[in-house]
């Protein structure tokens, strides 16, 4: 598998493998249609994302190439419909990371700012280099964060502080203090390829599991933060009446009696 265009690479990490490694060089509304692909691909057991410039991890958001800045109507009420359409298309975007079946790991080294932080967000892990900064922007540019920094950050690093200090100031912080506030779950000692590196050994690791079992951990996650306790075990538990059905729990029983590595059916690919 490799395609690519103007802003986006996607590429298998090896032929024989289910990580695909996604390496951004711009952000437009492709980054939607990627993922959304990819979680149709049964192939596919874990995603890396990464960044194509070897200084930064992005730049941020133009709002004038976006085209989000040309409405406008002499009525402020019709100026707001369409604008916020657009919003509301943008971070739909951004979300089919969060909603895509594999989890996402991204590799951030230099600055991710902006649109950086909102994209991040959205993934299941963050790994940074030691060299990785970040920055909630928006608020030096005159607006509020408003493609999912502000609904997941705090729900992320949970310090309500800490989370209105970086958003109201907009000021940069390390790698280091990402790792403090549980933004990243590890700081690698080096640079972009250091960072990839750790980050497609930890994929690669993923894409071992049952397909089932990863699927079913990240979407129970998910449902667990947006719901009570309460509700996230009776859902849990309706889950888990399907999906233990599975064959892939016999089949990591069978290969640990065995002492052999178990081998997982891949999801069957979506025709849509």
């Amino acid at each position: 598998m490799s395609a690519a265009n103007n802003c986006i690479k996607v590429s298998k990490v090896q032929d024989d493998e289910g990580v695909v490694l996604v390496q951004l060089a711009r952000m437009w509304e492709e980054l939607g249609a990627i993922f959304d692909r990819l979680s149709g691909d049964g192939e596919v057991r874990a995603i890396v994302l990464s960044s194509n410039n070897p200084k930064i991890w992005t730049a941020g958001l133009d709002l004038t190439a976006t085209g989000a800045l040309g409405f406008r109507d002499e009525d402020p009420a019709r100026t707001s419909i369409p604008l916020r359409d657009h919003i509301i298309h943008f971070q739909n975007c951004i979300t089919a990371i969060e909603r895509c079946r594999q989890p996402v790991l991204a590799a951030v080294h230099g600055a991710a700012i902006g649109l950086g932080v909102d994209i991040l967000c959205a993934c299941d892990v963050r790994f940074a280099s030691e060299s990785a900064t970040f920055c909630i922007k928006e608020v030096d540019v005159g607006m509020a964060a408003d493609i999912g920094t502000l609904s997941r950050f705090p729900k992320i690093v949970g310090n309500q502080s800490a989370v209105r200090e970086l958003a109201f100031t907009g000021r940069t912080f390390d790698a280091k203090e990402a790792k403090e506030l549980g933004f990243v779950s590890k700081v690698v000692v080096g640079g972009m390829e250091e960072v990839l590196a750790a980050t497609v050994h930890v994929a690669r690791i993923i894409s071992t599991k049952s397909p089932i079992a990863i699927m079913g951990s990240k979407h129970l996650l998910n449902h667990a933060r947006d719901n009570s306790v309460r509700n996230s075990l009776e859902y849990t538990a309706t889950w888990n009446s399907l999906m233990l059905q599975a064959n892939d729990t016999a089949d990591a029983f069978g290969a640990f009696k065995s002492k052999k590595q178990p081998v997982f059916k891949p999801i069957p690919s979506s025709k849509l």
